[in-house]
This record gives C-alpha cells, sequence and structure tokens, in this order.
C-alpha cells in the first residue's frame, strides 16, 4: 500500500502561502495585521521622509538603546506616514519595537507603537486637531485622534498608539 501524499501536499501549501505572503509584503501590498520587517519598514519610512534615531545607534530588536522595526505592524508604519503627510511636521522615530518598553497586548514590542521626538510642529498639530483626552498620572497628557489612535506625552517623547481593532 503507497504511503499517504496528505503530508507533503500540506507542506508544499504551506511553502506557497509563505511565499506569497512575503511577495505581498515585499510588493507593498501587505494588509494591516502582518507584521512587516525591519527592512522593510525603513524603506517605507525613508520615502516618506520619516527619520529614526537611537541612542545606542543599532537596529537589535533585543538590545533597548536600539530602534528596531523588526515586528512592527503594517499598520504603525501607516499611521505615522499618514501623520506626517497630514501635520506637515518632520517626524523622527526614537523607538520601535526593541526591549526595554513597556509589556502589553498593544506593546511597542508587539508592533503596536512607536515613540516620536518631541517638536513644537507635531505638539501644536496634536492640539489643534486630537481631542484631549487627559492626563495620567506616571504616564503623561493624552490625545486621541478620530481613528482611534493615542498620542500620549511622555515627558521626552510622543507614544503613539496605532491601535486598530480589525473589525
Amino acid at each position: 500500500m503507497p504511503a499517504p501524499r496528505r503530508p507533503l501536499r500540506r507542506r508544499i501549501v504551506t511553502v506557497l502561502l509563505a511565499a506569497f505572503a512575503a511577495t505581498v509584503t515585499a510588493l507593498g501590498f501587505a494588509t494591516p495585521a502582518f507584521a512587516v520587517s525591519h527592512s522593510s519598514a525603513t524603506s517605507q519610512l525613508r520615502a516618506a521622509g520619516i527619520t529614526w534615531s537611537s541612542s545606542g545607534g543599532c537596529s537589535d530588536r533585543n538590545t533597548p538603546t536600539c530602534t528596531s522595526f523588526e515586528g512592527i505592524r503594517q499598520t504603525t508604519i501607516d499611521g505615522i506616514i499618514t501623520f506626517k503627510r497630514a501635520s506637515g511636521c518632520a517626524v523622527n522615530i526614537t523607538g520601535g519595537t526593541e526591549t526595554g518598553h513597556a509589556s502589553g497586548t498593544y506593546s511597542h514590542w508587539n508592533g503596536y507603537k512607536v515613540d516620536t521626538s518631541l517638536s513644537t510642529c507635531i505638539e501644536n498639530y496634536i492640539k489643534a486637531h486630537y481631542t484631549y483626552v487627559g492626563y495620567v498620572s506616571g504616564w503623561g497628557y493624552q490625545y486621541r485622534a478620530p481613528s482611534g489612535n493615542l498620542y500620549t506625552k511622555e515627558g521626552s517623547h510622543w507614544d503613539v498608539l496605532y491601535y486598530t481593532c480589525g473589525c
């Protein structure tokens, strides 16, 4: 009796689906829930005129002084690009998915957040266009965009949560 072929077919389908997902992401057609690579994220940010920096001058996700985009969600990249275009402000990202941030479902590590440098342009735009939510002790001043994204001024930077419900 010949061996069943189902496991081989399953492996082929798995490989084909993985290749399709990689191609879709590489071509810039990633769906919002896709996590993208550091390289893909930096290409998109660079094309939009967004800069990034780190106190350690590195991009290793496992080093807290680096700024990494490995595993960042496409919706987060889209969100910061949309913010830059709408505000007309220079945007410099100082925190991405690297270790060292608070944990949780909607965390930096899980790709939902970025930190940006402070600037008068960014602060004026946020205060003029977003709803003030209030001050959270130990956290900062919070503003909610019409999209639901949450901008928190945490003293030395803006912590931005690009929340998508997946509804």
